[in-house]
């Protein structure tokens, strides 16, 4: 039986994972540190699409519209967009995207720190993935869990994203090592399943996250993050 050590040391070969990793820690991504973006950004994926497909298109007209023009310069400014701005509208198209995008703001906006990004900083680096639900942000409607962690990633913190490539990722581990705690029958539990996996072994769940992207992403679509993510892949992994 293959051990959990084992098995991600096979997975992870060739893969830049402390470059990927680092690239959420440090907030050395296609957004840079701009926190505005960094919501829009987990916004933009409430509804599933692709990153090349839906996030990056929608943060970038996001960012020609507002940001760029100085329209939006802050939190409170964000939240105090009405819901059906047409160029919020042409931006996002969704509703579920807009309103998540203003409701989080307007929950950042109302915190104590001295400025936007420390706001979003603060709040990932305390939020609790597993009563999400009871969180300002992950109460908003259209925020499951796997839009609370991506928004917390995005902020640089060490975690997992239950989306559909960890839980596919999770149920093959599973699959191998035979006798396990691993499920993926909630998110929530797909989430404590990958710390489990961090707790076994030398890779953190933000490392797991990466290696399950990396592994089911589709070459073309994972060229296109990189590339606009400026990762650096001439990397000697361990």
């Amino acid at each position: 039986m293959t051990s959990p050590q084992a098995f991600l040391d096979r997975y992870a070969d060739g893969i830049p994972i402390q470059s990927l990793a680092d690239a959420y820690r440090s907030l050395d991504r296609w957004t840079d540190d701009d926190p505005l973006l960094l919501v829009a950004e987990a916004a933009a994926s409430t509804t599933g699409q692709s990153f090349g497909g839906g996030i990056l298109p929608s943060v970038e007209r996001f960012r020609d519209a507002f940001v760029a023009t100085d329209r939006v310069t802050d939190f409170a400014t964000l939240a105090g967009l009405d819901l059906e701005d047409d160029d919020l509208v042409a931006a996002f198209g969704a509703q579920r995207k807009r309103h998540v995008l203003l409701e989080t703001a307007a929950v950042l906006a109302g915190r104590p720190e001295d400025d936007d990004l420390a706001a979003l900083q603060a709040w990932a680096a305390t939020a609790d993935h597993y009563r999400y639900e009871t969180d300002p942000i992950g109460s908003i409607s259209g925020v499951g869990p796997a839009s609370f962690q991506y928004l917390r990633q995005v902020a640089g913190v060490e975690t997992v994203r239950p989306d559909p490539k960890v839980r596919e990722f999770v149920e093959t581990v599973a699959s191998e090592l035979g006798s396990s705690p691993l499920s993926t029958t909630t998110a929530l539990r797909t989430i404590a399943s990958c710390e489990w996996l961090a707790f076994q072994t030398s890779y953190s769940p933000l490392e797991i996250d990466r290696i399950a992207w990396w592994t089911l992403t589709d070459p073309d679509d994972r060229e296109t993050v990189l590339e606009a993510s400026g990762v650096e892949l001439a990397v000697s992994e361990p």
